[in-house]
């Protein structure tokens, strides 16, 4: 059923345009409206009939009591067709309609400090997006779909649950800000490397304990006092050793060249070393073989003439035997004469 105005309505939409500012130093020139307060826990229906705004903020004061926060997002959000910005931050949401994927001008979505574990299906049809801000939710397993969204410059998913980075991310070649910090990442994808536009890259409080061989190729990384302490800080890392990563890619890319040399230099030495023990090993076995048939040779020639000296020991005795006998008779002939 189509919506009805009634003068109620009609001078809420009036009330809601009169308090639209175009003088947000963050957004100056655009068309923005703030809700706050008891706006949050219900969502006027006049608000979807403004369809000339372009930043929207739904998000609590935080120097005011927390009390009144969103707890849905409407479907008719879809009417605000002409939304650049879109802030959510800090709600008690743990889903985002379908419909928001027909704001198709949206250029920065914020959706931190809620309770995300998912992203509706066909997001990646905000081609324009180039910000999004998804830190401090439920996030175990990176969404996808981010991976299609060429376009992004600025992502954050920082105090989440992720476990594994896509090799796909890579595909974000416009990227100029990635924050991951406080997640459970065990390794970065080589794939990484790649993305050279990068000038922001937080990855501490993970549990990396070694970067990519290419690491270094990240030449445009800010590595200055405002994020050496903390862009790979809180991870348990072995190669480069974390002294190491505080010194910049260069230090990085240094240190991992070397101990890929050193790890050649050592495999070879090990196989020329494996080499002369074999080598040694098969002139002991040879060695070993020629003693073994030589005493087996001489076992064979000692039983030999041990033999022969029996069988003459026991032919004189017969022969001495033999002679006696003879003797013996000549001497009874004799006797008998």
């Amino acid at each position: 059923m189509a919506h009805i105005y009634t003068p109620r309505s009609l001078s809420d939409v009036r009330e809601l345009r009169m308090r639209i500012e175009t003088e947000d130093p963050l957004f100056y020139g655009l068309k923005k409206l703030k809700m706050r307060g008891r706006d949050l826990s219900s969502i006027p229906p006049a608000l979807f009939h403004i369809r000339e705004l372009e930043v929207l903020d739904l998000s609590p004061e935080r120097q005011s009591c927390l009390t009144f926060r969103l707890m849905f997002v409407p479907r008719a959000i879809c009417k605000l067709v002409n939304l650049k910005v879109l802030v959510l931050d800090t709600n008690e949401l743990d889903e985002i309609p379908i419909e928001i994927t027909k704001l198709i001008q949206l250029e920065r979505l914020a959706l931190s400090n809620n309770q995300f574990s998912w992203l509706p299906e066909g997001f990646s049809k905000l081609t324009k997006l180039r910000s999004l801000h998804l830190a401090n939710n439920e996030l175990e397993d990176f969404p996808m779909q981010l991976c299609e969204m060429e376009g992004l410059e600025f992502l954050d998913l920082c105090d989440n649950k992720l476990h594994v980075l896509p090799a796909e991310i890579s595909r974000l070649t416009e990227l100029h800000t990635l924050l991951l910090f406080y997640n459970r990442l065990e390794a970065l994808p080589d794939t990484i490397c790649d993305m050279t536009n990068l000038r922001c890259l937080w990855i501490g409080n993970n549990l990396l304990k070694q970067l990519p061989r290419a690491f270094g190729n990240l030449k445009h990384l800010d590595w200055g006092i405002r994020y050496t302490s903390s862009t790979l800080d809180g991870n348990p890392l072995v190669s480069p050793p974390i002294e190491i990563c505080r010194m910049g890619p260069d230090a990085i890319e240094k240190y991992l060249n070397t101990s890929r040399g050193d790890i050649g230099s050592r495999n070879s030495r090990k196989g020329r070393v494996d080499a002369e023990q074999q080598q040694n090993g098969e002139e002991s076995d040879r060695g070993s073989s020629r003693s073994s048939r030589s005493k087996n040779e001489g076992g064979a020639d000692g039983g030999n003439t041990r033999a022969s000296t029996i069988q003459d020991s026991r032919r004189n005795r017969r022969t001495r035997r033999e002679r006696n006998m003879q003797l013996q008779e000549y001497s009874d002939e004799d006797d008998n004469e």
